[in-house]
């Protein structure tokens, strides 16, 4: 993410930090602005070109749209319990 959970950098962190809390869940965020190497090598590593970047129990989920998107319809709470992530 863009900043940190506390304090994000951007709205889209901002937007996904925010339902995570909503859920109630415990996350951990990476702060890609401390390092250019780390910014670039997320998005290569995914093949995905946005920040932030949602993984769960070390599976990549999606970007911010994706993420609203599932919260929107409930799934993400779903995979988060399947996950017993809550």
């Amino acid at each position: 993410m863009k900043g940190t959970p506390e304090a994000p950098q951007c709205g889209f962190s901002m937007a996904v930090s925010n339902i995570l809390k909503y859920l109630k869940v415990k996350f951990e965020g990476i702060n890609v602005l401390e390092s250019d190497e780390i910014r670039q090598g997320i998005k290569d590593y995914t093949d995905w070109p946005t920040i932030p970047q949602l993984y769960i129990k070390g599976e990549f989920v999606g970007g911010c749209d994706i993420v609203k998107e599932m919260f929107e319809k409930g799934e993400l709470k779903e995979l988060l319990k399947n996950k017993s992530l809550i």
